[in-house]
């Protein structure tokens, strides 16, 4: 039987400040993607993104929060042109820790991610405003409760 209240598992999160220091810049990849944040040279003289920054992508998604050795860690939103959002904990360029995903529908998840799944404790929205919570597990949800919100 899964626990109730599980916890994900969240790897530590380096400190931007522990390093090389960081810098503010904007930079243009070959590919047309834009970042506009800080910065810091790693030991082999190579530029990655640490602290806080924005990286848009030539296609329109749009990728605001903290970067650590050159990846999503940390507190961040990530915003596609379809409308749909995730706002939440990133791990390694992926969902992983407390976070929200919207659809472009509206609907939406909260709750636990594991390397960009939904698993454990959360609750998902439908498109006509119903709860359902309980424990989900990757794209199952067993013992999944419809949550009714009624008003006195």
């Amino acid at each position: 039987m899964p626990a109730k209240d599980k916890k994900v598992k969240q790897p530590s999160v380096e400190e931007p400040d522990k390093g090389p220091p960081l810098q503010k810049g904007v930079y243009i990849f070959p590919n047309g993607d834009k970042y506009d944040g800080e910065y810091s040279q790693s030991d082999i003289g190579v530029l990655e993104r640490n602290g806080i920054g924005t990286h848009t992508t030539k296609d329109g998604v749009v990728y605001t929060g903290r970067w650590v050795q050159d990846k999503m860690s940390g507190q961040g939103k990530l915003e596609h042109p379809s409308g749909a959002v995730y706002d939440g904990e990133f791990y390694n360029n992926t969902f992983h820790g407390r976070g929200k995903y919207v659809w472009p529908d509206g609907s939406f998840y909260e709750g636990n991610w594991e390397e960009n799944k939904m698993e454990g404790d959360g609750e998902f929205i439908d498109t006509e405003g119903q709860t359902w919570t309980g424990t989900f597990r990757h794209r199952a949800a067993p013992g999944l409760r419809f949550k009714l919100n009624l008003e006195i």
